[in-house]
């Protein structure tokens, strides 16, 4: 994993995890590897791994079962949530970026459809 010196490290590996969960690799009630594999797999301390997973633990999304490991939750629903959590936050960084470049909702709108229509119609090929 290639980490941005600009975003803290253990807040990059809860958004990896959470692409792990929402995109399959990582199924409700699968078990997450333990904390020291984590660290070696993502080349980071043992520490910055533990912060993430106690973040996510607070916030619901995995679950600690002592001396079995750490769960992704078995909860559909606050999968969901996080889902939508997750296109919220990035629908709000590409709107004030937008917005930025002085184009209203109406315009916004209309080139994220046209956006759309391209990028289906090339994967229709």
């Amino acid at each position: 994993m290639k980490f941005d010196d600009k975003i803290p490290i253990y807040y990059q590996i809860k958004n990896y995890l959470y692409h792990e969960m929402l995109t399959g690799t990582l199924n409700p009630g699968d078990k997450l590897p333990a904390v020291r594999q984590l660290a070696v797999d993502l080349t980071v301390n043992v520490n910055t791994v533990q912060r993430a997973l106690s973040e996510m633990i607070t916030e619901g999304t995995i679950e600690s079962q002592r001396g079995k490991g750490n769960f992704v939750t078995a909860d559909t629903t606050r999968l969901a949530q996080l889902k939508e959590q997750l296109v919220m936050t990035q629908l709000a960084q590409v709107y004030e970026q937008l917005h930025a470049l002085n184009l209203t909702d109406e315009e916004i709108i209309a080139s994220l459809k046209r956006y759309i229509e391209q990028k289906g119609a090339g994967q229709n090929v």
